[in-house]
């Protein structure tokens, strides 16, 4: 296998835009990573366009790709549409550094759009929940809300926010974690969101602001919960011998790590699993990393991973958020982005905008939220449910060469 570089990122704004398309998300993506690498179509080689809502939003089902870039002369090159819940966007990433680690291309591009805003707001949900087992819908939805649940009642929820909520519960049981230490992390993600032009969602908050949104489910309140929204992201995956010639940075590939989870529980988690298996191809460790992107959907979860990733011990997590550790100006920066609670979650388009935030600050040109000699990066991104783990989860090692 031969190393792999981030020759180029591209990224739309994160937000709600009704007047726009996954196709136009998409394109200016896609054009602004190339334009960022300093590469034209013809150098691409080949393309995987990641997208998991667009056949139950709006009837796309197959050929997403095709359709989505048909406007950027990339048409006529092999395009592979990839699909993998949350997690879409950075197994697309994963199948871009494999082509050119392999040797089989020079430059591969991975794309993720997505568009969930849509007049009918149920129908995201409804799109979202398609991410679990359906033959086993019942038996997860009787495990999560009891055997006396009406199932009336719960057909308007989000499916997966009801997941989020008893998995915080059992964090607290086990951590000691408290609503307080939830509503933090939305304070501190809505803090570096300020900073970002592309965030859905800049303004600041307070824990009792946080504490005092609506109920969504069990602990979590409507600030606590990543929102719907519209975006895309793009990167220009290369050999060392294609990124020697770009004026870009050298940031470097050094570990993409993707897994499935397992039904049960099981000794490791899959983020574990994926954690560990990045680590030892990179050859680091968690106290290596210098700034982190993970996948927050939803505020507890943030914790969870910091345990999960290594960066601190198991019940840790309360006490290194409140060190201020994993805020800006801490020791490992978290979410600089503002994750997915403020910066948003386009859910084909989230693995792939994180590694566009980590290659940004690897080359350090993120002003006010840089991560000060900033020269290790991951990313950890994952989707879907299978119960307790997710369907797939992917872990990314990036740094300065």
């Amino acid at each position: 296998m031969r190393d792999v570089f981030v020759g180029g990122v591209g990224m739309t704004a994160f937000g709600k835009f009704p007047e726009r398309t996954v196709g136009n998300l998409a394109v200016e993506a896609t054009t602004g990573a190339l334009e960022d690498a300093g590469l034209g179509v013809p150098d691409v080689e080949t393309v995987f366009y990641a997208n998991a809502t667009a056949g139950l939003m709006t009837g796309q089902e197959m050929v997403r790709g095709q359709i989505a870039l048909r406007e950027t002369g990339l048409l006529g090159k092999p395009i592979v549409n990839v699909e993998n819940a949350c997690a879409s966007a950075s197994t697309a990433a994963n199948l871009a550094w494999l082509s050119v680690a392999s040797g089989q291309v020079d430059v591969a591009l991975a794309v993720g759009a997505e568009k969930l805003s849509h007049p009918d707001k149920t129908r995201a949900f409804t799109a979202l929940a398609a991410a679990v087992d359906q033959e086993r819908l019942d038996e997860l939805k009787a495990a999560l809300y009891n055997e006396q649940a009406d199932p009336a009642a719960t057909g308007d929820r989000s499916f997966f926010m009801d997941v989020y909520a008893d998995m915080a519960k059992k964090y607290m049981a086990r951590s000691g974690a408290t609503a307080e230490d939830f509503a933090a992390v939305a304070v501190k993600s809505h803090r570096h969101a300020a900073l970002n032009p592309r965030a859905q969602y800049r303004n600041q908050v307070t824990v009792e602001e946080v504490l005092g949104s609506r109920q969504i489910s069990g602990p979590l309140t409507l600030l606590m919960c990543s929102p719907i929204g519209d975006g895309a992201a793009a990167i220009a995956f290369c050999s060392e011998e294609i990124a020697s010639r770009l004026e870009t940075p050298k940031v470097r590939v050094r570990a993409s790590s993707l897994v499935s989870g397992r039904e049960g529980h099981s000794s490791e988690t899959a983020a574990e699993r994926a954690a560990k298996r990045a680590y030892e191809v990179a050859g680091l460790g968690p106290e290596d990393v210098d700034v982190a992107e993970v996948h927050d959907a939803a505020a507890p979860a943030e914790l969870i991973i910091y345990e999960e990733l290594g960066l601190c011990g198991p019940g840790e997590a309360p006490k290194l958020l409140a060190s201020g550790d994993t805020a800006l100006g801490g020791r490992v920066p978290v979410n600089t982005s503002g994750g997915l609670i403020s910066k948003g979650h386009p859910v084909g388009a989230t693995g792939l905008a994180q590694l566009v935030e980590l290659t940004e600050q690897l080359r350090g040109t993120l002003g006010e939220r840089q991560v000060e000699g900033a020269r290790v990066a991951l990313a950890e991104n994952g989707g879907g449910y299978l119960g307790p783990d997710p369907a797939a989860v992917c872990v990314t090692i990036l740094s300065r060469d």
